[in-house]
């Protein structure tokens, strides 16, 4: 039987993707605040979400998980560059600039997407794509605000930034492929294992983790409470990654992936007000308008790949990969 669109059910469950993916860099902020290097949060956040999804398509699904020799190079790279350096890059961001502004830089992959696509695959991408780099551009240049003294931001926040869209946009690109011969769900679950154990040579635990700091209570910037780290790093891994990513894929059933990918730009909205509310990160009248001015270009380039362009599988969702 046809599965049944139902809009109303895709732009619910991409809204509650993107105000959990939200809520996780103000979380993950508090960890790094606490001392918790980006390297072990990025490797506790692949592992956790590696295991809990391997164990859930094991439970339902578990021909789903099936490999051949072939997949393996193409899911190795999939997951390092798009899932381990993607999340590792954003932490040291937004452990260096306010996490909306952070977030602002990373979703201008969509730009470079089509860029790449037009230049490099020469394929027909709509001119919209030119007005979209200048809106990205200019709005970068007001979030940045370079006119004080070369920019009132945090240089290797801002390169850790544009370096995540690069890693953002080969996740999106690299997904287009991937998806051609297996389902989404499978493919983020064998990204996340391929990125958990790339960490876990890179930057293994045994080397300078103790276990015991997880149990160390840590200020959470609400009054004078505080919370162990481990509730942090579960809440990292389960509302942070599993849950929105099911969210996400979920919404692909109900809506096309560009429709997906244009309401997931309220992330970076949702995240400034969450860390505004909760970290009191008072973002600048020019930072807020040139956020606008991005999420506007972010925009044009979602719809600037014509229709016949694209591949006929659905893409791995345009939502903000692993944040």
């Amino acid at each position: 039987m046809p599965h049944t669109r139902r809009p109303a059910v895709g732009y619910l469950t991409t809204v509650a993707a993107a105000g959990l993916f939200a809520v996780n860099g103000t979380v993950s902020t508090l960890a790094l605040q606490a001392g918790v290097p980006p390297t072990w949060l990025t490797a506790m956040r692949c592992g956790g979400a590696a295991v809990g999804l391997l164990a859930a398509l094991a439970l339902v699904s578990p021909g789903r998980l099936r490999l051949t020799w072939g997949e393996v190079p193409f899911l190795a790279v999939f997951g390092v560059v798009g899932v381990a350096l993607t999340q590792f890059l954003y932490y040291v961001a937004i452990g260096r600039l306010p996490v909306g502004i952070a977030l602002v830089f990373e979703m201008t992959a969509p730009v470079g997407i089509a860029l790449w696509v037009r230049l490099v695959r020469k394929e027909p991408v709509r001119p919209r794509i030119w007005v979209a780099l200048a809106l990205s551009l200019s709005g970068l240049v007001l979030v940045a605000q370079v006119w004080q003294g070369g920019g009132s931001l945090d240089l290797l926040g801002v390169g850790a930034g544009l370096a995540a869209a690069v890693c953002l946009a080969t996740y999106y690109l690299m997904g287009e492929r991937g998806t051609a011969t297996r389902d989404p769900v499978a493919l983020t679950t064998w990204t996340f294992v391929a990125a958990a154990l790339f960490w876990a040579v890179v930057a293994p635990f045994t080397a300078s983790f103790r276990a015991g700091v997880l149990g160390e209570r840590v200020p959470v910037s609400l009054g004078a409470a505080q919370v162990p780290l481990w509730l942090l790093v579960l809440w990292i891994v389960v509302l942070g990654a599993i849950v929105p990513f099911w969210l996400s894929i979920a919404a692909l059933r109900h809506l096309p992936p560009t429709t997906a990918g244009l309401v997931a730009t309220v992330e970076p909205v949702f995240a400034s007000i969450v860390a505004w509310l909760w970290l009191e990160q008072v973002l600048s009248g020019w930072q807020v308008a040139g956020g606008l001015v991005v999420l506007g270009g972010i925009v044009l380039a979602q719809t600037a790949r014509t229709a016949t362009a694209r591949p006929a599988p659905a893409p791995v969702p345009e939502t903000p990969a692993p944040l």
